[in-house]
């Protein structure tokens, strides 16, 4: 019996995110792979939403039998699971391309809803842990770099990262829904008419008013969707300003590190959704990840020089004292002697 711990067995969805499961040994090669099955399952999702999402249709779509894809993808969970991890996948701009900290969490925060936009079902996925896949993780790695400097714990980092996703998350799912609405029934013209009669001072004393004034439709003729969302976003940006401001150890708040309530400069825009430019931003990523290792090596090799250095003056001024002390007790024999 060993004392070394065994390793946990990935799941091979989790696996196959992370490129580290094991390829079939049998079935159709060359013709069928993770990649297209995926692909495939996502085309599905864009034009007819997730419900019409199965392991027989994509087979179906990609000219194979079911059976063919369980030997790649082990359930519709695990195809999910990675239609998620690929539709995810953010270009992230370079580290210190943000002027405030508020205008680099409204990107990511932008970059997430344009994600949603491309594929509305991201919302539908139910929620099944922790983000534990590459591009998820990254995001949250992303999250992390812009709140680096901020007074904050831990716990109120990822409340943040929470609040700022759900908050994408429900407002993508809600301008998806009203789309598909007839424009008379998401703008309430085809049937609030009929209750106006209804709605008076006596039984809605504060509604009544607001609503004879017209601020409950709002113009019909205009979209809002960008302005509450900028307007909802802003306000929970001020939310976290002011948490920052009155954490015990940033008790001021420095004016070059704030922005005004809603940043709507290019430095809060997504970079865009095309997947040349997702392909260089892995190569980039990659290549600062590698910098990174050097860097690590080359500290490390640092420490171990200033080790050997000290340790070799060290050795030097021992031999030298024991050195002067042999000296000294030869003068002292030559001095008896004599």
């Amino acid at each position: 019996m060993t004392d070394d711990a065994a390793e946990p067995e990935l799941p091979r969805a989790i696996a196959l995110a992370w490129g580290v499961a094991v390829n079939p040994q049998r079935g159709p090669k060359r013709e069928l792979s993770i990649e297209r099955i995926v692909d495939a399952a996502i085309e599905i999702a864009d034009a007819d939403g997730l419900g019409a999402v199965s392991m027989s249709r994509v087979a179906t779509t990609l000219g194979f039998t079911t059976m063919s894809l369980y030997r790649y993808v082990t359930s519709k969970d695990d195809l999910l699971l990675l239609m998620q991890e690929v539709a995810t996948e953010i270009a992230i701009p370079e580290a210190d391309t943000s002027p405030t900290w508020r205008a680099g969490l409204e990107r990511w925060v932008r970059s997430l809803r344009a994600a949603y936009h491309e594929h509305p079902w991201l919302s539908d996925i139910p929620i099944s842990g922790p983000p534990i896949t590459p591009n998820s993780l990254a995001l949250v790695d992303w999250f992390l770099r812009e709140t680096r400097e901020l007074p904050l714990s831990d716990a109120e980092r990822m409340g943040a990262l929470l609040l700022l996703s759900n908050y994408s998350t429900s407002v993508v799912r809600q301008e998806r829904d009203v789309a598909a609405l007839d424009p008379g029934d998401a703008s309430g013209q085809n049937f609030l008419a009929g209750i106006a009669p209804m709605i008076t001072p006596e039984r809605f004393p504060d509604f009544a008013p607001f609503f004879a004034r017209g601020g409950y439709l709002g113009d019909p003729t205009v979209s809002d969707s960008e302005s509450d969302f900028t307007f909802g976003l802003g306000r929970i940006l001020d939310g976290l300003e002011r948490r920052i401001e009155t954490t015990d150890d940033h008790c001021s708040a420095d004016p070059s590190e704030s922005a005004p309530p809603d940043v709507a400069a290019d430095d809060a825009e997504p970079l865009p959704r095309d997947p040349a430019v997702r392909a260089a931003n892995r190569e980039r990523r990659d290549a600062e990840r590698r910098v990174r290792e050097v860097e690590k090596e080359l500290k490390e090799a640092r420490k171990r020089e200033r080790d050997a250095i000290r340790k070799a003056r060290d050795a030097a001024a021992e031999r030298a004292r024991k050195d002067a002390e042999r000296a000294a007790k030869d003068a002292e024999r030559a001095a008896k002697r004599s």
